[in-house]
């Protein structure tokens, strides 16, 4: 796995072992939790996959005659989620001739940061500003301009909802759905409102401006107010967007999903959940995916991340940090370095930045310093995490589809198709640049735009 700058630096260059413990600290950026694996055939929630060409009808008819309950009933995918009640309608549904396989429906969750501040940019008391800030990870990226604003481009925002009564989110948001147990897309949690705000918060004098100002935002609530869901629920959204989602004025061409898990044995090619983001590939739905908060791990074994279809984003730093007088590290760490805490590994597209910077404290411990967006509530909050490099790079895959005309038709609403979504993931590696990662030998040859190092394709940029 690749290493960020300051990691190498402290390695090799400074006194490793005394600060390895304590400066790799990163309090700000939460992992994944690990739940302890379930046990197959107890009661719970599973997904169930039937043999093929079994209709919907004979779906909700098999499961009800077994005593589960159902779910969700998909159209793109030939698979019900289910719950059931007790072993012995496990058993019924095993022997049932038309199921193919059961498997666990897996938690997932948010890869969240904490929240830094209240109010005002910077932190601070309540209340809004009276300008608009575009802050530095979409300065890094590229702000948006008006023949680059991702205007006519439908963008999801897979989450935990959005806030609707947010001022900065006012005319961004078309339709909504919820796949929880809450009936409702509006946010109860502040992930999915912050996520929305870096992709598409308006120009509009107050609090920041996204990456895509003009891009519609639709939600798919998949995320509860603890920031978890399931595969099923997941799954759910997909097939939202892969069907009426493509029926809205502009349809959706692009997912946004800050969240994953582990992944399981059950992670084959055929899971649900697989199958629904390989039907959106084949519609040219571009799925943007954050690339996971352990940097312990590679992106493979992360998922939905670790799918091919998707353009999975680790995470990278946008400004210098600072150094406030820490004993046994007199620099500082540097923009465009690998976040500490990314995943990151064979199979990320991209880098964004996931967190504004780096700063070492006193006790050389690194401390995140967030990405400004939106609040549940009103305002604006810092979080850190993968979760807001993502949508970064969703944000500029809209202003890529709005101004590149992939299939030669600009019009709104036109569609993509396998072959657009991977012109996409050329365009964006091309237009990305170099990491600044302090060690010459590192440093990309002259004439050389971006890394290409197996792991991470460079920082993303807009056009």
């Amino acid at each position: 796995m690749k290493q960020s700058w300051f990691e190498k630096s402290v390695r090799v260059g400074l006194f490793a072992g005394l600060l390895l413990a304590g400066v790799l600290a990163n309090a700000q950026v939460q992992t994944v939790p690990e739940p302890a694996a379930p046990v197959v055939g107890t009661p719970g929630n599973y997904l169930v996959t039937f043999q093929p060409g079994t209709s919907q009808a004979d779906r909700a008819a098999s499961v009800r005659n077994v005593g589960a309950a159902l779910r969700f009933n998909y159209s793109i995918v030939e698979s019900v989620a289910v719950t059931v009640p007790n072993v012995n309608v496990f058993a019924a549904l095993q022997r049932d001739p038309s199921v193919l396989k059961i498997i666990v429906d897996h938690p997932v969750f948010a890869f969240q940061g904490n929240g830094q501040g209240k109010g005002k940019p910077g932190g601070g008391g309540g209340g809004e500003p009276t300008d608009d800030v575009v802050q530095p990870g979409v300065l890094r990226v590229g702000a948006p301009t008006s023949g680059s604003n991702g205007n006519g481009v439908g963008v999801a925002i897979v989450d935990t909802g959005i806030d609707f009564n947010h001022p900065d989110l006012a005319g961004a948001i078309d339709d909504t759905q919820s796949f929880t147990a809450y009936a409702s897309c509006q946010d109860d949690h502040g992930h999915g409102t912050h996520v929305a705000g870096i992709v598409g918060a308006r120009d509009n004098t107050i609090d920041v401006v996204g990456v895509a100002p003009m891009a519609t935002l639709y939600c798919a609530k998949v995320l509860d107010s603890t920031g978890s869901g399931w595969d099923s629920d997941i799954t759910a959204a997909l097939d939202w967007v892969a069907t009426d989602g493509q029926t809205y004025t502009p349809p959706i061409r692009v997912v946004n999903m800050s969240l994953g898990r582990s992944k399981t044995a059950d992670d084959t090619d055929d899971h649900p959940m697989r199958v629904a983001v390989k039907n959106l590939y084949q519609q040219g739905v571009a799925v943007v995916v954050a690339a996971g908060n352990d940097s312990t791990k590679e992106v493979s074994q992360m998922v939905p991340a670790g799918y091919p279809e998707v353009l999975a984003v680790a995470s990278s730093t946008a400004v210098d940090g600072t150094n406030n007088r820490c004993r046994f590290f007199t620099g500082t760490i540097a923009a465009d370095t690998a976040s500490s805490f990314t995943t990151d590994g064979a199979g990320v597209a991209i880098s964004a930045p996931g967190e504004e910077a780096e700063d070492v404290n006193k006790p050389c411990f690194v401390v995140s310093k967030g990405i400004l967006s939106l609040k549940l509530g009103g305002g604006t909050t810092r979080m850190s995490g993968t979760s807001m490099a993502s949508p970064h790079v969703a944000g500029i895959v809209a202003r890529l589809i709005q101004m590149m005309g992939y299939g030669g038709n600009r019009a709104p609403g036109y569609r993509l198709n396998p072959a657009g979504v991977e012109d996409v993931r050329t365009d964006i590696r091309a237009n990305a640049n170099a990491f600044r990662v302090g060690d010459a030998p590192l440093d990309p040859p002259p004439g050389i735009s971006y890394t290409f190092d197996g792991e991470r394709e460079g920082i993303a940029k807009a056009p």
